[in-house]
């Protein structure tokens, strides 16, 4: 199956939903007039893109189609389309491992799909040549550890882990030393699934960061941030305080292909102007997907 079959397969729910009112909206169009405009802002809100962002990429088609006098329903469909794919556009969405060790701390609250999204991302780097180094830094949650080993081995990658309630910020000091000492291209690190609201945890969360940045410095670091597709504008709550706490460079967004309201991605990329680096559409190893602005929204709508 190709790339976009594959994104468009994940999305099938969204795509039914928004085949069902954007499509209804363009196929007994009239003309471009209030009435459109305000139920193609229905159904994007509806699509869980947000107020904000409907109402931004409503306001940007009007301004366009009456600079460029767009008169048909193609037209001004091809135009939304282009507008959105602008709107995901906020940065590179490939991750950035120039270094060696190159490092990924990946976060999030419980539940998100935060372990599959490392394995899965485990199984994508090795399978590009990289040697991957798994931290198991969520001693907290019982057995996450004993998850992770699974995931390590099902993605032909190493694991430092420690006992159950051990200080993650040693366990990612193991990890550093662990990936200098055997040549690892990208070290993995998992935190436990931190309530936004908990403030002894997002003290762990820079405790973590600042031994990285200490052991080291020159690396490369993404901090990738796991949010579940199904939980809305939650989700999205939850984001804009991870950012601010933990200076979020990339979003995975999961359980895509478990929601009619993949339009999140946009409201996500929009509203806080980071990059949605992968969107998870399935429970395969492979259905971690690299982000594509263009694909998606040609997916979608």
């Amino acid at each position: 199956m190709g790339f976009f079959e594959k994104i468009k397969n994940g999305l099938k729910k969204t795509r039914s939903a928004m085949a069902a009112t954007l499509g209804g909206l363009f196929d007994s169009f009239t003309g471009a007039n209030e009435e459109f405009y305000e139920e193609l802002e229905e159904s994007m809100i509806l699509a869980d893109m947000g107020v904000e962002t409907s109402c931004k990429a409503v306001e940007l088609l009007r301004q366009r189609v009456k600079e460029e006098k767009l008169r048909g329903a193609e037209e001004i469909h091809a135009a939304l389309k282009e507008i959105l794919v602008d709107m995901l556009q906020v940065g590179d969405t490939a991750l950035k491992l120039g270094t060696k060790p190159s490092v990924i701390l990946v976060i999030g609250v419980n539940g998100v799909g935060k372990t599959t999204t490392i394995g899965k991302l485990a199984h994508s780097l090795t399978e590009q040549g990289k040697k991957v180094l798994l931290c198991a830094g969520d001693t907290f949650r019982a057995a996450a550890a004993d998850q992770l080993e699974i995931w390590a081995e099902r993605a032909n990658a190493e694991i430092v882990r420690q006992h159950e309630g051990a200080d993650p910020a040693s366990v990612v000091f193991d990890a550093i030393s662990a990936a200098k000492a055997r040549g690892s291209d990208v070290i993995l690190c998992d935190t436990a699934g931190r309530l936004h609201n908990k403030a002894n945890l997002m003290n762990e969360l820079g405790k973590i960061s600042r031994i990285i940045d200490r052991e080291l410095p020159e690396a490369d670091k993404e901090v990738l941030l796991v949010l579940d597709g199904t939980t809305g504008q939650n989700g999205l709550l939850q984001a804009k305080q991870f950012k601010e706490i933990a200076g979020v460079t990339a979003i995975a967004l999961t359980k895509l292909d478990g929601t009619a309201k993949g339009g999140i991605v946009i409201a996500v990329a929009d509203a806080l102007q980071i990059p949605v680096k992968y969107i998870g559409v399935g429970e395969q190893m492979d259905d971690l997907m690299p982000f594509d602005a263009k694909s998606f929204v040609d997916a979608l709508i």
